[in-house]
């Protein structure tokens, strides 16, 4: 940023978020003062010291999801990494054994979980991709109708990245646990705003990713429940975590990650009020001074920092360009598609509406957010969809 550049209204928390500086606190230490690698915590006290930190930071993912043992927790290189190594983990690992062959996920779900799904497909495993409704939820009563003898694993995303959609977990976990099929669940965006309770909710394998929840980059963690499964490793070399994810554990962002996840679900309740206020302030407003606005996702199951609406008459592209060059940062859908201008596959599922699909902006507001900077931001909305309604009438 320059000097004469003034600092924009952040509303994509959900492709990233600012560093805490409660964790970048804690992160400090491991970078300049604990500097040993944890796999030479036998040979001299410098790797015991970094290995008590990570030791640290995986009972602090243990506790915030209610697994039971630390062990439970493998680290990796953030949730694409957790979400390949559960699916591709699984499968290929209950395939070599003989226990089946067939994976269920969901139309919405993140990309990293549909092409490790289509991956799995071209090597002759046999994918089921089941459908949502128009807010974005998936049918428990189809989940169970697609499972088979042959059914190894059901992917199912905690809470949509794009729309903020909360899915049934319970009600699915109920049934994979009946079936005695593996649950996975990339809860990324949940974490911090919904009770994840491992135990409660049925669930075997979970990815969770430091940057979206005030944490650093490059870092996550794949919950894998003690004594259910076996995962085919996707690196090796070293026998790191458990086996299943060789390489030098990254110490400093273990620790951010952490602490992160800790503050999180200590401050759930406080942050989830804040934000959702906020909000549902942006939204009211929005709809009270502009015509034509849909929300997109559903209104009752969704996280309290996602808004997606879509403007008719106003190209999103544009609208987000125009925003973002007036200091309201947003985005059209998913960070991990930027370099696609492709129409959103979410919405796409949800929706039968090109016009809705392609006048679709995401808000993702975060824990710092200001009643000074919502007010701001719908001048800024408001003004650019004015603007592109009035030039798209010419």
């Amino acid at each position: 940023m320059t000097a004469e550049q003034e600092p924009g209204i952040y509303f994509d928390h959900h492709a990233s978020t600012p560093v805490d500086e409660r964790v970048v606190d804690e992160m400090d230490a491991a970078f300049s003062e604990v500097y040993g690698n944890p796999a030479s915590r036998t040979n001299h006290s410098a790797g015991m010291e970094a290995n008590d930190l990570v030791k640290t930071a995986r009972t602090r993912v243990m506790e915030a999801i209610g697994a039971t043992r630390s062990e439970e927790i493998i680290f990796t290189s953030g949730a694409t990494e957790s979400d390949n190594l559960a699916i591709k983990g699984a499968m290929r690992r209950a395939r070599e054994q003989g226990d089946g062959n067939h994976v269920i996920t969901v139309e919405t779900e993140h990309e990293a979980v549909l092409e490790a799904c289509e991956a799995l497909g071209e090597q002759g495993f046999d994918v089921t991709v089941l459908p949502v409704d128009s807010t974005g939820l998936v049918d428990p009563a189809d989940v169970e109708a697609a499972i088979t003898d042959e059914t190894v694993l059901v992917s199912v995303m905690a809470a949509n990245n794009e729309v903020g959609t909360i899915a049934p977990l319970e009600e699915i976990g109920a049934i994979t646990t009946e079936h005695d099929v593996l649950f996975h669940t990339d809860a990324v965006q949940a974490v911090g705003y919904v009770d994840l309770d491992v135990d409660s909710l049925g669930i075997d394998l979970m990815s969770l990713s430091g940057h979206k929840i005030y944490g650093p980059k490059g870092v996550g963690a794949l919950y894998v429940r003690y004594g259910s499964i076996h995962l085919e490793p996707l690196v090796h070399g070293g026998g790191h975590e458990r086996g299943w994810r060789s390489g030098t554990l990254n110490v400093p962002g273990i620790v951010g990650l952490g602490k992160a996840i800790q503050l999180a679900e200590a401050e759930r309740e406080e942050r989830s009020a804040h934000i959702e206020a906020l909000r549902d302030a942006f939204q009211a407003q929005l709809l009270e001074r502009l015509d034509d606005v849909a929300v997109n996702g559903n209104q009752e199951q969704r996280l309290p920092n996602n808004l997606n609406m879509s403007f008719i008459g106003a190209d999103d592209q544009r609208l987000v360009t125009r925003l973002n060059n007036d200091g309201l940062y947003a985005a059209t859908g998913s960070a991990c598609s930027t370099m696609e201008t492709n129409e959103s596959h979410v919405l796409t599922a949800m929706l039968d509406d090109p016009e809705r699909i392609q006048s679709s902006v995401r808000f993702g507001l975060g824990k710092d957010t200001t009643e000074a900077e919502v007010a701001d931001a719908v001048e800024i909305v408001v003004e650019n969809v004015d603007r592109l309604r009035r030039f798209n009438s010419l």
